[in-house]
């Protein structure tokens, strides 16, 4: 299973790890966080040389973008896996035309891709709804960063195949 991933930056990873400690009444706490900008389902015929070609191809002329970590929320019924998920939201219009780019290419993921697509960072998922909404209570200072490449992710491997500049 391939997804195109925006690596966020330190700053962003910080913050997660400064959150962590309210955090523990989830059932699994991230330790790796990234920002999904597409899944992309498995690699087609021709294998992942294909699919680097087909993302390089949806990709041209797509431009450098700002990203934007405004606030913490949740899922309370995720579409997969165990709720409630609480995340960091993410406000980045040209995000979302990247993911709108791809969504032409690739099948979307229904119930979480296409119009449903909702930007995030998790942080963690299970457990309580009441612990999730009181740490979106919470406020943050805002985190905003340029975002200039992308990266082809395998989640076979957990490993990053390639990345793909974003010219400024």
């Amino acid at each position: 299973m391939y997804s195109l991933n925006v690596p966020v930056p330190g700053e962003v990873q910080r913050l997660a790890e400064d959150l962590r400690p309210l955090l523990l009444d989830f059932e699994t706490i991230r330790e790796r966080h990234t920002l999904v900008c597409k899944r992309l389902g498995d690699a087609p015929a021709g294998g992942t040389h294909r699919l680097r070609e087909q993302v390089r191809t949806a990709l041209a002329g797509a431009p450098a973008f700002e990203a934007r970590i405004s606030g913490i929320d949740y899922f309370e019924r995720p579409p997969l896996g165990e709720g409630p998920v609480v995340y960091l939201a993410v406000e980045s219009p040209g995000l979302r035309r990247v993911h709108g780019r791809l969504a032409e290419e690739f099948s979307v993921a229904e119930e979480f891709e296409g119009d449903d697509y909702v930007p995030h960072v998790t942080l963690a998922r299970g457990g309580d709804v009441a612990a999730a909404r009181r740490l979106a209570e919470r406020e943050i200072d805002p985190v905003t960063w340029t975002v200039n490449r992308v990266a082809l992710w395998d989640a076979n491997y957990e490993e990053e195949v390639t990345t793909f500049s974003l010219p400024a």
